[in-house]
């Protein structure tokens, strides 16, 4: 009686092993080949990290079929600097004037400090179908502690993001250049975020947006920045 219990588990047993242990290694055997095809190269991670260089020869980028001719010293990353189609292009520049890396420089632009003058800018694909005034009442407006916001200093107008909306940890800064609404999000101050930021996207023409980032820090410049980035906009883009 109990030998053929024990038979008659073991049976039962074998029965979902040989399924089990198939699935197992045809999981191996995908995950190996996934990763052979798609995991990035070293050479690529080593590409990705900021790799400044002090050249100023012009760069001839195509992003979304739009050429601009940038000066290398203007380029984070190495294989921006090949130039040719890019799907996303890193630039980054200095203030007051908005010039490119030096190696005299190379602490300023390197280290993360939360008075940086540096301004990181990334040129790609258009994200969002909504302009920044559609974004700001569709979008965030309705993930403010007061929707009124209230007056802040430099011409802006505050509001602060919920602590139960996806944007929590940041503040809301709007204000206006001329008919255009600027609005940017900046991370508040914190243990986890000692050196914090603002971000700007917009949206520009050809299907082409801009994200800019700036230290909170340099708040008071908002208009200064708005205006540098732009001139510096047109100035790498060919006319056509």
């Amino acid at each position: 009686m109990d030998s053929g219990k024990s038979r008659s588990e073991v049976t039962g047993h074998s029965g979902w092993l040989i399924p089990l242990g198939v699935f197992v290694v045809t999981a191996g055997l995908s995950a190996l080949v996934l990763g052979y095809y798609l995991a990035p190269s070293p050479s690529s991670f080593i590409e990705q990290r900021p790799s400044p260089a002090p050249r100023t020869d012009p760069v001839t980028i195509t992003v979304r079929g739009r050429k601009f001719t940038v000066p290398a010293n203007y380029l984070e990353y190495a294989g921006a600097r090949r130039g040719g189609p890019q799907r996303n292009v890193a630039l980054f520049a200095a203030l007051p004037d908005f010039h490119g890396y030096t190696d005299a420089e190379a602490h300023v632009f390197l280290l993360n400090a939360p008075d940086s003058p540096v301004v990181y800018m990334l040129l790609g694909d258009e994200r969002y179908d909504l302009s920044e005034s559609q974004r700001l009442q569709r979008i965030y407006l309705d993930y403010v502690v007061d929707p009124r916001g209230q007056p802040a200093p430099f011409g802006l107008t505050e509001y602060q993001f919920r602590d139960d909306s996806g944007y929590r940890g940041e503040d809301l800064f709007v204000g206006q250049i001329g008919k255009h609404v600027v609005v940017l999000r900046c991370d508040r101050k914190s243990a986890h975020v000692p050196s914090p930021s603002c971000l700007r996207d917009e949206r520009l023409p050809h299907h082409l947006s801009l994200s800019y980032r700036f230290k909170r820090a340099q708040l008071s410049r908002w208009k200064e920045i708005a205006t540098g980035v732009d001139r510096l906009m047109h100035r790498f883009a060919h006319r056509s």
